[in-house]
């Protein structure tokens, strides 16, 4: 997780992130959908579709588009039917590379998702081809200028968390996967909504990287983004702050 942080914050810097409000939208929208179709429509016994909600206002969604979504998961309907696919690669430098999506066409997910490893000379590998460097952990993020460090450590151990990060932009509360709702409820108790809460895969080690291979990487990474099927992106590299200035330039 500490590299996909690393590019997060590269992205917001540059603005990318901005410029792609739509796409961020679709990806909520999908989200919002694929949770109220999976439990109940309220966020209140419905973890997932609390946590999509939460991200719906983090992206200052309108609250009509967002009712809408959820109306839609609820009552089902035509080409709302979208399917949880994982893939798996490696990228440049060999760094190991974690796709989720929500998608209703798996052949043209995949074959995007193919052919954006392929042009950044990676390879697309079989299921579980890299997810054994991973932990698959619970995560719940406050913005850092609004949650003192010590304060949220503090109540994160007394939660039963396991380990509190700072990505330089977000404070990150690490937790197992049973405990994600109950660790989320207790600090949202104290310092109020969380920007997300949900399940993450987090590199049991980082592959160290050069400037040629981070900056063919990122491109890698923001490809993969940039498609309206992908929900998230895992990769596990570590590159020096001297590469990570450069780039951000």
């Amino acid at each position: 997780m500490a590299g996909h942080s690393q590019f997060k914050n590269i992205m917001h810097r540059k603005g990318a992130q901005d410029k792609k409000r739509a796409k961020v939208f679709t990806k909520i929208i999908r989200e919002l959908t694929t949770a109220a179709k999976s439990g109940l429509p309220d966020p209140n016994t419905n973890p997932r579709l609390r946590a999509a909600i939460a991200a719906a206002k983090e992206a200052n969604m309108p609250r009509d588009t967002l009712e809408r979504a959820i109306k839609r998961g609820v009552g089902g309907g035509e080409g709302e039917n979208y399917e949880e696919v994982r893939y798996e690669g490696y990228g440049p430098g060999g760094v190991a590379v974690i796709v989720e999506a929500l998608t209703d066409n798996r052949n043209r997910t995949a074959s995007e998702i193919r052919a954006a490893f392929a042009k950044a000379g990676g390879n697309l590998g079989e299921s579980n081809s890299v997810s054994f460097l991973f932990d698959r952990v619970g995560q719940v993020t406050y913005p850092e200028v609004k949650v003192p460090a010590d304060a949220l450590f503090e109540a994160a151990a007394e939660a039963g968390a396991d380990d509190v990060e700072d990505s330089g932009e977000e404070r990150l509360v690490i937790c197992s996967v049973e405990a994600l709702n109950a660790v989320r409820d207790s600090l949202e108790t104290k310092f109020g909504p969380a920007a997300a809460a949900k399940l993450v895969w987090r590199a049991k080690a980082g592959a160290p990287i050069g400037r040629v291979e981070a900056e063919a990487l990122f491109k890698l990474l923001e490809a993969l983004e940039d498609s309206d099927d992908v929900q998230n992106v895992f990769a596990n590299f570590e590159v020096s702050d001297d590469v990570l200035a450069r780039l951000s330039a």
